[in-house]
């Protein structure tokens, strides 16, 4: 785990082309790559999270799922090849608008609460990516309320959802 927080920090610099995924471009990859960093950052990369990322890219990059899985493939190998965050952010902060860098750190949210679990290491990985591509704390937070507030869709009756809340509340937390 250490080591890839290491890792992170390197100088590395991955070619961000969408081999394996043809059509797709950097700035595909690198947002799925950052998708799949949050996923692996506490240890594993189950099926549900991957399912996540599935749906996500194929929803924002109107893919097939054929096709958003092949994106998913080749931006893990990129990630494992030069795990190092600063290629994939500046592709995201020089060709996303703001609302699409909000939209995608939503996104990251909700990977990193797919698996009903969310981990110190994600979370600190969430708010840096947000700083590296210019996303405010303020937005930042909104994005994890509402990712949160669906991933809480659906729990029981009776189970508390105090930490559960809408974009329309304070996003300082």
């Amino acid at each position: 785990m250490f080591a890839r927080i290491k890792a992170l920090l390197s100088e590395t610099e991955p070619a961000l082309s969408g081999d394996g995924a043809e059509g797709l471009g950097r700035l595909e990859v690198a947002a799925a790559a950052l998708l799949v960093e949050a996923a692996l950052m506490d240890g594993s990369f189950d099926p549900v999270e991957r399912d996540k990322i599935v749906k996500l890219l194929a929803r924002r990059f109107d893919l097939a799922a054929a096709k958003a899985e092949a994106l998913i493939d080749t931006a893990e190998a990129k990630v494992r090849q030069t795990p190092q965050l600063y290629a994939f952010t500046r592709v995201v902060k020089d060709e996303f608008e703001y609302e699409d860098r909000v939209e995608l750190i939503e996104m990251l949210w909700e990977v990193a609460y797919a698996d009903g679990d969310l981990h110190d290491f994600e979370a600190s990985l969430l708010r840096r990516i947000a700083g590296l591509i210019y996303v405010s704390d303020r937005d930042s937070g909104a994005a994890r309320k509402r990712a949160l507030d669906r991933a809480h869709k659906g729990v029981p009756e009776g189970v508390p959802k105090d930490t559960q809340a809408g974009p329309e509340s304070d996003a300082s937390s």
